[in-house]
C-alpha cells in the first residue's frame, strides 16, 4: 500500500521534508556535500532526514520522505546505522567474499533501506521487518570509510506495485555519487524467467545488468579472472548465427531456435551475424510494443506443420481420446547424451517428484495441483544448487515414470501457462480421466508472440545444452562463475579553493617500540582528507590523525609523527606547493592496536584456501577443510556435488597422495 503526501504528513509531530524522488541524489539535490562520505552521511542525516522515534536492535533509525513526481505517492527512504562493536556481526562476508579480507573494520555501518510496498506506512520494528530480508527493494550498506555493498534491488518482478528496479537503481546510483561512496560491489544473482541476466545481458551487451550503471567485474569465483570472463564472453557473443542453426539441426529445440533466428532476422533492419546481435535485438524489442504487436501477424499467416497438427489434435479429441505411452525416467536418461550421470539426474526427478506431491497433498493451496515450471525449479533448487542439472532433468519430464508416479506437463486452459503434474499408478495403469490428449499436447514456439518465451528458448538451447562443444560449456561457466561486479567513483579534486589528500599507513611502523608490520597489502584504499587551499602541514597531521580515529578501531588511538617526504618541512608551512592536491601521503607515527579483534573484515581466523582452480581466498562458495592439512577448498573441485553432504571425513588429493608414499 502507497502512501500519500497526505498521510505522510499526518505521521509526524512536525511537517517533514518532502524531497522529489526522480530528483533526490542529483548534483545539489538535496545537498551538495564536497568533503569524505564519513563527513557527508552526517550531513546528510541532518539535513535530509528525520530521526524515528524507536530503534531497531538498538540503532537508530532516519527517514527520508521522497515523493515520486509522476505518481505523487511517497517512499520511505530509511537511513539505518550499526555500530559495529555492539554488532553481532562484526566482521563484513560481503568485504571477504569481494576480496576485501584486508580491509580494516570500520567503525560504523549505514544500512540505506526502502521496504516492500506493504511495509511503507508502517514502523521498522512493528514485526515482520528484517534487515537481511531479500525482499527490501532497496538495501545498500555503506561503511564509514566509503566502501560498500548493493545488498539487494527489487522492482515489479521483486513484488513492488509502484516502482520498477531500474528507478531503484537510479535512485541508489544518484545517492552513492552525492555521498562521495568510493566503491560499491554486488553479487549479481538476479534472473529473469529462470535466466541468470549476468549471462544473458553480459553476451549481449558485454556486461551484466548492473553494468548500466558502471558496475564491472570485480571477482571471479572458482579462480576465475578479469581475462578469463572477458574472453568468456567473447566466445558467446561471437557465435555465429548460421553455424548455431546448422549445429542444432538434431537438438530437441533445434526446429525452435531456427524458427527465432529467422523471425528476428526478417524483423531487423541490420543485419544479424552473431548471438550478439541477436539477443541485443530481442531485449531491444520487448520495450517497442507498437513492433511486438506486428511480429503476431505474419506469423499467423503461415503456421509451422505442428501448430496445425495441434489444432487438429484439439478437434480430434472431442471425438475420441488417443492413448499416450508411456516410458520410465530410467530408461528414458539411458538413450540421453548428458554430462550428468544417470544417478544425478534420477535423484534430479526423484526431488521434482516429491516437490509435486507436497503441492498435490496441499489441501490449502490454490491453482490446482499443477506447478509452473519455475514453481518447480524454485522448490527443487532448495535441495539442489545445480540450476543447469535441474533444467536439463525439467525439459526430459513429460510422460515419463517416476518411482509410482507419472510426471506429466501441459498447458493450463485457464492460465495458458504450462505446468506439471502427478499422477498416481493403479497397477501400472494410469487413471483413464487423466488421458486426454489436450493436455499431453506441448505447445509449439510462435516467435514473437512472447519475446522472452523465445530468449528463453534461444537461452536454453545455447547456454545449457549447445550440442557437442565443450568451448561454449566452459565458457559459459566462466560466465556464471562471475558474480561479483564492482563500481569505483574516481576521487573528486575540482574544488579549486579545497586539497584532497587520500592518507595512508606506512608499512613499517617505525615510530613504534617493535618494528611490527601490518599485511603487506594493508589499507589499500586509505582514507580521504579534504582541506582548505592554505592547510598547513601540521593542521593535514591533525586531519589525517582525525579521520582515522574516526574510522577504524585499529588506529583508534593513533597519533601522526611524521608524513614521508615531507619530514624537513616545518608543522607550521603551508602544504600547498610542495604536495599537489589528490595525491597520497603516507603518515607515520605510533598508537596502533595490532592486537584489537577488530582489525580486518576477514576477521581472526587463520583458516587458509587453496583450492585446486587457482583460488587462495575465500569466495564466497560452498567449501570443505581437508581433516589433515586443514586447507579449504571447494567442494565442486573436488567432486562432491551440491546435492551431497560434505563428508564426515574429508581427506585432500594431496595428502591422499601423501599417504599413499607413506604404505609404499
Amino acid at each position: 500500500m502507497s502512501i500519500s503526501i497526505l498521510e505522510s504528513c499526518k505521521k509526524r509531530k512536525r511537517r517533514p521534508k518532502l524531497f522529489g524522488f526522480q530528483t533526490f541524489g542529483d548534483p545539489g539535490s538535496p545537498i551538495n556535500p564536497t568533503g569524505p562520505f564519513r563527513e557527508n552521511i552526517r550531513i546528510f542525516l541532518q539535513q535530509c532526514a528525520e530521526i524515528e522515534d524507536y530503534r531497531i536492535q538498538e540503532m537508530p533509525i532516519w527517514c527520508t520522505l521522497l515523493v515520486h513526481e509522476n505518481k505523487s505517492f511517497v517512499v520511505p527512504l530509511y537511513t539505518i546505522e550499526e555500530d559495529v562493536k555492539l554488532s553481532p556481526k562484526p566482521y563484513c562476508d560481503q568485504c571477504r567474499c569481494s576480496g576485501w579480507s584486508n580491509h580494516f573494520v570500520s567503525k560504523r555501518k549505514y544500512h540505506i533501506v526502502i521496504p516492500l510496498d506493504d511495509r511503507w506506512n508502517k514502523r521498522l520494528d512493528d514485526g515482520g521487518f528484517d534487515l537481511d530480508d531479500q525482499t527490501h527493494l532497496l538495501h545498500g550498506l555503506i561503511h564509514c570509510n566509503g566502501f560498500g555493498h548493493l545488498l539487494c534491488v527489487n522492482g515489479i518482478e521483486g513484488g513492488s506495485k509502484f516502482l520498477c528496479g531500474r528507478e531503484v537503481m537510479d535512485l541508489w546510483d544518484r545517492i552513492c555519487t552525492n555521498l562521495r561512496t568510493r566503491k560499491i560491489t554486488v553479487e549479481d544473482l538476479s534472473k529473469k524467467r529462470s535466466m541468470d541476466l549476468r549471462l544473458l545481458h553480459g553476451v549481449a551487451y558485454g556486461h551484466p545488468w548492473f553494468g548500466r550503471w558502471g558496475y564491472r567485474f570485480c571477482r571471479g569465483s572458482f579462480g576465475v579472472k578479469e581475462h578469463h570472463y572477458s574472453r568468456a564472453l567473447e566466445i558467446l557473443s561471437s557465435l555465429e548465427l548460421d553455424k548455431i542453426m546448422h549445429e542444432v539441426d538434431y537438438s530437441d529445440r533445434g526446429r525452435e531456435v531456427k524458427q527465432i533466428i529467422r523471425h528476428y532476422r526478417n524483423l531487423s533492419e541490420t543485419q544479424l551475424i552473431t548471438l550478439k546481435d541477436l539477443l541485443k535485438f530481442m531485449l531491444t524489442v520487448k520495450y517497442v510494443s507498437a513492433i511486438e504487436k506486428k511480429t503476431v501477424q505474419p506469423i499467423a499467416k503461415s503456421p509451422p506443420p505442428c501448430r496445425q497438427s495441434l489444432q487438429r489434435n484439439k478437434q480430434q479429441s472431442l471425438v475420441k481420446e488417443k492413448q499416450i505411452r508411456y516410458r520410465k525416467f530410467a530408461t528414458a536418461i539411458s538413450n540421453m547424451d548428458s554430462r550428468w550421470p544417470a544417478r544425478r539426474l534420477e535423484y534430479a526427478a526423484e526431488v521434482i517428484v516429491k516437490a509435486l506431491e507436497e503441492k498435490k497433498s496441499d489441501k490449502f493451496s490454490h491453482g490446482g495441483n499443477g506447478m509452473t515450471r519455475q514453481d518447480v525449479r524454485d522448490a527443487a533448487r532448495l535441495h539442489i544448487g545445480d540450476t543447469g542439472l535441474l533444467d536439463y532433468v525439467l525439459k526430459s519430464l513429460n510422460n515419463v515414470i517416476v518411482g509410482n508416479q507419472i510426471v506429466r506437463r501441459a498447458v493450463n486452459p485457464k492460465t495458458r501457462i504450462l505446468e506439471y503434474t502427478i499422477h498416481e499408478l493403479r497397477n501400472g495403469i494410469q487413471l483413464t480421466e487423466e488421458q486426454e490428449s489436450t493436455e499431453n499436447s506441448e505447445p509449439t514456439v510462435t516467435p514473437g508472440k512472447d519475446i522472452y518465451n523465445d530468449v528463453l528458448c534461444i537461452y536454453r538451447s545455447i547456454f545449457l545444452d549447445y550440442p557437442e562443444s565443450e568451448m561454449v560449456e566452459l565458457a559459459t561457466q566462466g560466465v556464471l562463475d562471475s558474480k561479483h561486479f564492482a563500481k569505483e567513483w574516481p576521487l573528486q579534486d575540482e574544488e579549486e579553493h579545497l586539497l584532497t589528500f587520500i592518507i595512508k599507513l606506512m608499512p613499517r611502523l617505525t615510530f613504534t617500540h617493535t618494528d611490527l608490520e601490518l599485511k603487506s597489502d594493508f589499507m589499500p584504499s586509505g582514507e580521504v582528507v579534504v582541506l582548505p587551499l592554505h592547510t598547513t602541514i601540521g593542521e593535514v597531521k591533525e586531519a589525517a590523525e582525525k579521520a582515522l580515529r574516526d574510522t577504524y578501531y585499529v588506529t583508534e588511538q593513533f597519533e601522526v609523527l611524521a608524513i614521508e617526504n615531507l619530514e624537513n618541512y616545518e608543522d607550521r608551512e603551508v602544504i600547498f606547493g610542495a604536495v599537489e592536491s589528490g595525491a597520497e601521503l603516507f603518515v607515520k607515527g605510533m598508537g596502533i592496536d595490532l592486537d584489537t579483534p577488530l582489525k580486518y573484515q576477514g576477521g581472526v581466523g587463520t583458516w587458509k584456501v587453496r583450492c585446486e582452480c587457482g583460488t587462495g581466498d575465500d569466495d564466497g562458495e560452498r567449501m570443505v577443510a581437508c581433516d589433515i592439512c586443514e586447507i579449504w577448498q571447494h567442494t565442486r573441485c573436488c567432486g562432491i556435488d551440491d546435492a551431497d553432504n560434505v563428508p564426515l571425513l574429508f581427506v585432500c588429493a594431496a595428502c591422499c597422495d601423501s599417504l599413499g608414499q607413506l604404505k609404499i
